[in-house]
């Protein structure tokens, strides 16, 4: 006989009763066994052979009919039942052949039948040659008893086990494949919460950085009105620019955020602390060559740690310097501003996340000022980034 493949649970599943049966439309689309139910279930025509052979009477064709509707309700309710209790159904087809093989020696198929499916319905291969070892027990002991003959005792206690066994490989097929996709799920999980975690860290360094300096303008641009319109118009067109740009960026975080480049965020850094009155000190070698991942670090710790000087350092002056030191490049952001003993933000967290994702370091001074210290290594990091773009790209494909 074919191999039938079952999933099935142990334990209750979602805590449904055992009677309940499942969704019509859901029984013939199991990606485990599809319509082969219907199919296998053609070998209970062996069942009838003796009685059309023998020109049984009625009395016996009504007790092979019950026994037959018997295997049937046993049989489809492995399938059809949303919680079925497995190893009964399993002792039923066992019962059914010890009870119709003394007057039918048809009956062997209930062992054949019970053979197959014991493996698909116990967790271990261990339990699954238990459970052929003791059919194949029964049904040869039986047929032993009954004299039947030795191709009777081959088809009531060899044959089964032959069955079985053979589905023992299909069965543990099935056991990997479900532990797969058991794993794949808890993978595509995971890949979800860190884009997750990826779009709200970008997102918070990108609005925050925009929307301090659109609000910077419009302050600006409220000062003026009155005594230089000209330039009052100017900061409420460059609010403008801003906002479509700020537009663009949101797009480009949920997509993957990819910066500008160091020097441009350096450039806009500055622009924007001098639009918020402070004096600027920017020492950048601007000839050192950093990597992609590490540019993209960096500036987003630019945009952040600006954007805190200009919200909550109260700062008249910002330094900001980056140089290459022992075969790392560093960061610094310097303010002469109040300081803050207070636990890190999500910006300040998310950032540190980001560079130690990288195997480097972020040191926060708050004893003159607010003092922001990021060290990244410059040498090859490609495992790391090849895991992050991964973990990026991975919902991506998952909606393809």
């Amino acid at each position: 006989m074919p191999p039938i493949s079952l999933e099935r649970d142990v334990t209750c599943r979602n805590g449904a009763p055992p009677w309940k049966l499942k969704p019509f439309r859901s029984i013939f689309r199991d990606r485990e066994h599809g319509w082969s139910p219907l199919l296998w279930v053609c070998y209970l025509g062996f069942f009838f052979l003796q009685p059309i052979y023998d020109h049984v009477g009625m009395k016996l064709w009504l007790l092979d009919g019950l026994g037959a509707v018997l295997f049937l309700a046993l049989y489809f309710g492995l399938f059809f039942l949303e919680n079925p209790r497995a190893l009964a159904h399993i002792v039923g087809m066992v019962l059914l052949g010890a009870v119709y093989l003394p007057f039918n020696s048809g009956a062997c198929t209930f062992f054949i039948f019970a053979a197959a499916m014991v493996p698909f319905c116990v967790e271990t291969q261990r339990r699954a040659v238990i459970g052929l070892f003791l059919i194949g027990s029964i049904g040869a002991t039986e047929a032993w008893l009954l004299h039947i003959g030795a191709w009777g005792m081959f088809y009531s206690g060899l044959f089964p086990i032959i069955i079985g066994a053979g589905n023992t490989f299909f069965a543990e097929r099935n056991r990997m494949n479900r532990r797969l996709r058991k794993a794949n799920e808890e993978i595509e999980h995971l890949a979800k919460l860190a884009e997750r975690e990826r779009i709200a860290r970008d997102l918070h360094d990108v609005l925050g950085h925009t929307l301090s300096v659109i609000t910077l303008k419009s302050e600006l641009a409220g000062k003026l009105i009155d005594r230089d319109p000209q330039r009052a118009a100017k900061e409420i067109h460059e609010v403008e620019e801003i906002s479509r740009q700020a537009l663009s960026d949101v797009r480009d975080a949920i997509r993957g955020y990819r910066a500008k480049g160091l020097a441009a965020e350096l450039a806009q850094a500055k622009s924007t602390l001098e639009t918020a009155g402070l004096t600027v000190q920017c020492d950048a070698a601007t000839t050192m060559k950093i990597p992609a991942m590490q540019e993209s670090v960096l500036s987003l710790a630019v945009r952040e740690g600006v954007t805190n000087v200009v919200r909550h350092a109260k700062a008249k002056s910002c330094r900001l310097r980056l140089e290459q030191y022992n075969g790392s490049c560093r960061l610094e952001i310097h303010d002469d501003g109040l300081g803050s003993h207070s636990m890190e933000g999500n910006g300040l967290r998310g950032m540190r996340e980001r560079v130690e994702m990288l195997g480097g370091t972020l040191d926060r001074s708050t004893e003159s000022g607010t003092k922001l210290t990021i060290t990244l290594p410059l040498k090859n990091i490609a495992p790391q980034e090849q895991q992050i773009s991964e973990m990026e790209r991975e919902p991506e494909s998952l909606h393809k």
